[in-house]
């Protein structure tokens, strides 16, 4: 009788547990995070940064060059599906006009007596219904987004252990957004990493409201009204 042929099967190394590894995800199935968002200009980022130097104890800073403002977070999205975001970005943005954004006073998320986070509250017109639009957008491409109720806000720093507050400040700062950008976040231990994916220009009709200047106005003694980013 005729000897049956031998099948070669993989040999399979254990992990040190005893349980067999999971393989890596492969580049299909790989997700990236993402985020819609107006950045600060360097101006204004200068002026923010002179304002962090008052930080004391476990706050991190934010890096002045990653200023921005969050319109909506992607926290998962298939590679594949990095052009449909694209898309919705220019088609929200195309009638958007150049807008003035003014920054005011400071912060605590969730609230000042378990702060989190420090930010700058954001005035701008229109953004609230541009975040709104995103967020719809992406729901309709089938896509996560986050349910958070928007406030348009920068964030100055995050604490990471025990630190002290600090007294609330004010701002005269601004600046006129003339685009969007949809930004790719990659966490490292030393921080996040930001590249932009996409810039969408704002094409409406330009406003006349004039922007502040890049002076920042002394501490206040009172808190701003809105705490929440």
């Amino acid at each position: 009788m005729e000897e049956a042929p031998q099948i070669e099967t993989p040999e399979v190394t254990s992990s040190p547990t005893g349980r067999t590894p999971r393989p890596a995800p492969s580049q299909q199935d790989r997700t990236l995070r993402l985020f819609y968002a107006l950045k600060v200009p360097s101006d204004v980022a200068a002026a923010l940064a002179e304002a962090q130097k008052q930080l004391r104890g476990n706050w991190r800073p934010v890096r002045a060059d990653q200023f921005h403002i969050t319109l909506a977070y992607l926290p998962a999205v298939p590679q594949g599906r990095v052009d449909d975001l694209k898309r919705l970005g220019a088609a929200l943005t195309k009638d958007v006009p150049p807008t003035p954004i003014r920054l005011r006073g400071t912060g605590y998320f969730p609230n000042e007596g378990s702060p989190r986070v420090w930010f700058v509250k954001v005035e701008a017109e229109g953004l609230t219904e541009l975040a709104a639009g995103l967020r719809a957008g992406i729901k309709e491409l089938g896509l996560e987004t986050d349910d958070l109720p928007f406030k348009a806000h920068v964030t100055l720093a995050r604490k990471k252990g025990p630190a002290p507050r600090l007294s609330p400040l004010t701002f005269d700062l601004g600046w006129q957004a003339g685009n969007a950008a949809l930004i790719r976040s990659t966490l490292r231990k030393t921080g996040p990493i930001y590249d932009t994916v996409s810039t969408f220009r704002f094409r409406g009709a330009a406003s006349e409201e004039p922007v502040p200047p890049t002076t920042p106005h002394s501490p206040l003694t009172t808190s701003p009204t809105e705490e929440t980013p």
